[in-house]
């Protein structure tokens, strides 16, 4: 499998079931309906699980544009292949959000709250305040890269900047920390292609009973995860 498809595909599997507890939570008449943020922190992690474990011989699982950057930022991972692997992920991430539609389709139907619909497919603020949410967002992608970082090593899998099988479980427990801990102001998007793809699929598809996709916001889980990247990165560089 190419590194190209490889992330494609990863980014689907985490946003089918990360986007998918969120829904399976949020939107009436599921059986899991109300059931909170513990589920879906945790639902995130294995989202996460998953993706690395399938994915991570393929492409090294970077399934986020975060990741990638700040890999390459550290030296970790070639500059040139940074565009392919952020394509891939963004596509990924359209697909994933859009079969969340597809196997909830009739649960978007009873819900009426746009604002809910919004929120299985994007991140959005608890308490709107743009610096605060960016920093929220740095902060957040910065303990993701940071970690990372170091679960990949000098080089993991004969090469440096990628993510294995066997680390499929401590990245899910570092997104599942970064959840329970740091979650709440801004939903931790910590991934660009996680928030921009599905805002994308909410926008375009025929969703019953959607509002608007709240684009005076996109920027932050983009512009916030990427910075925190690259800090993650400067920061790991100098403890070398």
């Amino acid at each position: 499998m190419s590194p190209f498809v490889s992330e494609i595909i990863g980014t689907a599997i985490l946003l089918l079931l990360g986007n998918g507890v969120v829904a399976n939570a949020l939107l009436k008449g599921s059986k899991a309906f109300g059931s909170g943020w513990i589920v879906i922190t945790f639902g995130w992690g294995i989202a996460v699980f998953m993706a690395v474990f399938i994915v991570g011989p393929y492409s090294g699982a970077h399934i986020n544009p975060a990741v990638t950057v700040g890999l390459a930022a550290a030296g970790k991972f070639d500059w040139a292949q940074v565009p392919v692997y952020i394509a891939a992920q963004m596509i990924g991430a359209f697909i994933g959000s859009s079969l969340v539609w597809v196997h909830y389709r009739l649960h978007y139907r009873d819900t009426e709250d746009p604002a809910m619909i919004l929120a299985t497919f994007s991140t959005g603020p608890a308490i709107r305040s743009t610096w605060d949410n960016l920093a929220s967002e740095i902060i957040g992608t910065f303990v993701l890269v940071f970690a990372v970082l170091y679960i990949t090593g000098p080089s993991m899998g004969g090469e440096p900047g990628s993510l294995g099988s066997l680390d499929a479980l401590p990245v899910a427990l570092v997104v599942l920390g970064i959840g329970l801990s740091l979650g709440g102001p801004t939903g931790y998007a910590i991934n660009p292609a996680r928030d921009l793809g599905p805002r994308i699929a909410h926008a375009l598809l025929p969703i019953a009973n959607k509002g608007k996709s709240d684009w005076s916001y996109a920027w932050i889980p983009v512009a916030g995860p990427v910075a925190g990247g690259v800090l993650a990165a400067i920061v790991f560089n100098v403890l070398q």
